[in-house]
């Protein structure tokens, strides 16, 4: 538990979950923490309930990593949403679905998933309406995806919505990992003005700079909010580790 999140910062312990959740058609969902996310997680109650009620949760945020491992002295590696994402759809041997964002943006991210794996053009990948999170139709959505039993379900809602969204489908579900990993679709789907940052930015842990100038009424209010908390974040996982130590 780090900032009062659970955190796996071992990537090999990651997949291990994952996919033996997928082998054992168990489900759950898997939740990307970053600064935003952590910031709401210590800010509303019930929200770190949905994330802490995670499979796994991992780290998806380089700055956020570097912080903690200096305070604990060891060397951890975020694990970030989008690696991910590209790992799972080139192993191509698993049934995946495909939820969330715009027709637009789901016809492209199909049309170049395919190439990576032809399979995927048979899956499917459905829009949602808009609406608030309490207001979807759980059972209706969880009927269409129990129906095509698929081993991994992606959401594309936007944190915080997709980690509640995923809270509330859980009971519905029959069998899949959920993975809430927002923009992740507009990355790849290769249309839109949603671009990942380019591999330099990627190399030197800048791509949450590129992020704050790619939107940034959206994401510098959301930076700033961190920023904000930091200090009482990084105080109380202190005080955490001097307890750990005293026993």
């Amino acid at each position: 538990m780090y900032f009062g999140i659970k955190l796996e910062f071992n990537k090999d312990k990651v997949d291990s979950i994952i996919e033996t959740a997928i082998k054992s058609k168990d489900k759950g969902y898997v939740c990307s923490v970053e600064a935003n996310n952590l910031t709401v997680a210590n800010n509303i109650p019930q929200f770190k309930k949905v994330v802490n009620n995670s499979l796994v949760n991992i780290c998806d945020g380089s700055m956020l990593a570097k912080i903690l491992g200096f305070i604990h002295n060891k060397k951890f590696k975020s694990y970030i949403g989008a690696d991910l994402f590209e790992i799972y759809v080139r192993k191509c041997k698993y049934r995946q679905f495909f939820l969330g964002n715009t027709r637009t943006i789901l016809n492209g991210l199909k049309s170049r998933l395919s190439k990576i794996d032809p399979e995927i053009s048979k899956m499917r990948f459905e829009e949602l309406p808009f609406r608030a999170v309490e207001d979807f139709d759980y059972p209706g959505i969880a009927k269409m995806i129990n129906e095509d039993k698929p081993d991994i379900i992606w959401v594309s809602l936007g944190a915080p919505k997709q980690e509640y969204f995923m809270s509330r489908l859980l009971p519905y579900l029959n069998q899949g990992v959920m993975f809430g990993f927002g923009a992740i679709f507009n990355f790849n789907a290769g249309v839109g003005s949603v671009k990942r940052a380019p591999i330099w930015m990627r190399r030197i842990k800048m791509e949450w700079l590129y992020r704050a100038f790619e939107d940034p009424k959206k994401n510098v209010p959301r930076y700033w909010g961190f920023i904000k908390i930091l200090p009482y974040l990084i105080i109380g996982e202190y005080k955490i580790k001097s307890r750990q130590y005293e026993k």
